[in-house]
């Protein structure tokens, strides 16, 4: 189970926005590569659905003044709070245009990177962890034909492989275009086989020492997640270290029926698995979705139910996921690293027999 999949375009509508021919990226050599040009501004947001309207104030019964994309890169000016029909989230996003509701508004980051001249040695071998820290990247798929269901999906509709800010990635091999221009190659551990390359200026390395445990020692910790309030706290004994806002899964719809097939468990579990990263997907063939480097898993329920990071909303204080627990990228590592099991950094992932690790007691008020 995981969160809710950003709303598509019709294929018809994806088709027209798209520049012609895009989807060659998948295949095209290196020295075709051109690299991404983002606004120049202190802080930048992504539309993460496929269409959103520009308000001329924060009130969505305000007028419309134009019309945003999935993927379009804003100027992120500040936060303003003002109504939202339907919504809990109040918050907007200012831009030089206008106003954006600040829940499908992911913040992102665009830091360049120093590329690595070399992979550091681990116990298989040489490779990293590392994350996108630029607000997306357009990839090379090294291994035709497409396996991943997100992968063939974005193909189909003539978009390319693309990873987000925040998204979290092994590399396990450098190269160096004819241009000079350094690449990683980029492999889910998890995933589907899928293999890319990407420019390695688009990936922070992960080091060994930001992913040490937080308080190892400490044996009484605890995580509770309250579903009516969309709030996480971590305790050491009695002592609440740690909050977030989170998105959960609804308990009722909007008439008031209970949805227990999209609500996140009530009652006490334990962590029983935890992972740098993970692809995460659920549903059927027809009404399926699935996303690609997730990073910061905790597992603790066993169909898939989890804590962790999140790319494709900002939605947090207000039920967006179909399960899981989902925070923000900062949240979901410190999580990570303060929890039980521990997980080293090769091979970054670890399952645990009952009773488990950590507790998480998820209540309904």
């Amino acid at each position: 189970m995981l969160s809710k999949e950003p709303t598509k375009l019709s294929r018809r509508d994806f088709l027209k926005l798209s520049a012609s021919g895009i989807g060659a990226l998948a295949l095209r050599p290196f020295s075709n590569y051109r690299p991404l040009q983002f606004p120049d501004s202190e802080k930048l947001g992504r539309i993460a659905v496929g269409k959103m309207d520009l308000k001329a104030r924060p009130d969505s019964n305000s007028t419309t003044v134009g019309t945003l994309y999935a993927d379009a890169i804003v100027p992120w000016l500040n936060e303003q709070v003002g109504p939202v029909s339907g919504r809990i989230n109040q918050r907007w996003v200012e831009t030089p245009d206008g106003f954006l509701w600040g829940g499908y508004v992911q913040p992102v980051r665009n830091e360049p990177n120093t590329p690595l001249k070399n992979l550091p040695q681990t116990g298989p071998g040489a490779g990293m962890w590392a994350e996108v820290t630029i607000p997306y990247v357009d990839l090379i798929l090294e291994n035709p034909p497409a396996r991943a269901p997100w992968l063939q999906y974005q193909l189909s509709i003539n978009l390319p492989p693309r990873f987000y800010d925040s998204q979290v990635v092994w590399v396990d091999q450098i190269r160096t275009d004819a241009n000079g221009q350094v690449f990683y190659r980029l492999n889910e551990k998890y995933g589907y086989g899928d293999i890319f390359w990407g420019p390695a200026q688009a990936f922070r390395p992960l080091s060994i020492e930001e992913m040490t445990p937080i308080s190892p020692d400490i044996e009484d910790k605890r995580i509770r997640v309250n579903i009516h309030r969309q709030e996480l706290s971590c305790f050491e004994g009695d002592v609440e270290v740690f909050f977030a806002r989170v998105s959960t899964g609804a308990l009722f719809d909007a008439w008031g029926n209970r949805v227990d097939a999209w609500s996140t468990p009530i009652g006490k579990h334990q962590i029983w698995r935890k992972a740098i990263s993970l692809p995460l997907s659920g549903g059927s063939a027809d009404a399926g979705w699935a996303l690609p480097a997730v990073g910061f898993v905790s597992l603790f329920v066993g169909s898939g139910v989890a804590i962790h990071s999140t790319y494709w909303h900002n939605n947090y204080g207000e039920p967006s996921s179909r399960g899981c627990v989902n925070t923000t990228p900062e949240d979901a590592k410190w999580i990570f690293r303060w929890t039980m099991p521990q997980v080293a950094y090769d091979p970054g992932d670890i399952t645990v027999e009952w009773p488990g690790g950590t507790t998480i007691e998820v209540i309904e008020h």
